[in-house]
């Protein structure tokens, strides 16, 4: 079974768990503010494998699973048995490193809390576009765009949205997991930046 399918069913066992414990969900969610006074950083981690409802975790699994297999598979390909342990450690380390800066900012903000798995999917669907940045990501299913297009504008709109703070969203949390998952797939394989440009300047739309 594959590392992607084991997260997508941990993920879905711990969120039905905390949704029925509520004093389960409150000590794993993301709290800034308990972790700067408490030295609770074990929040980095469980954070990401609760979410706030149904639609929250489908949105997140299902995202993580199409670009999940591929990158896992990719990773396979390039790095033989490590590959999958390569995947698993971008996953993880990306829900933490988006976590830091929002960390930092909140720390003394005792009403700011934050959960979901945004910064490890973020990793891994970032990991893609660099790998295949011409590959087409459809959104709702019928919104196709090449992966580097969608990529920029993400990333614009996170960074753009991550300053205003307006939606209780955390936004940072999108764009240090988008990033973190280019450089750290770009570290492991930095063939990849190469590969990345000759792509698409490859690229015609038509």
């Amino acid at each position: 079974m594959s590392f992607t399918i084991i997260i997508i069913i941990v993920t879905i066992a711990t969120s039905l768990y905390a949704w029925n414990n509520s004093k389960v969900f409150m000590k794993w969610m993301m709290h800034p503010y308990q972790v700067y006074q408490s030295g609770e950083y074990y929040r980095f981690i469980t954070s990401g494998f609760i979410h706030s409802n149904y639609g929250h975790l489908a949105f997140n699994m299902i995202t993580f699973y199409f670009f999940g297999r591929y990158v896992e598979q990719a990773f396979g390909y390039y790095f033989g048995a490590l590959g999958s342990y390569y995947f698993l450690a971008l996953y993880i380390l990306g829900i933490i490193v988006a976590d830091i800066p929002t960390y930092w900012k909140n720390r003394t903000n005792v009403n700011y809390s934050a959960i979901g798995a945004s910064g490890g999917v973020s990793a891994v669907l970032f990991a893609s576009i660099l790998i295949n940045p011409v590959m087409e990501i459809c959104l709702y299913f019928f919104i196709c765009l090449p992966g580097f297009v969608l990529g920029s504008g993400y990333l614009v709109y996170s960074l753009y949205w991550g300053k205003n703070m307006s939606d209780n969203i955390n936004h940072d949390a999108h764009l240090y997991g988008a990033l973190f998952g280019m450089v750290f797939t770009g570290i492991l394989r930095p063939t990849l930046f190469g590969e990345f440009l000759q792509q698409l300047l490859r690229y015609t739309p038509f």
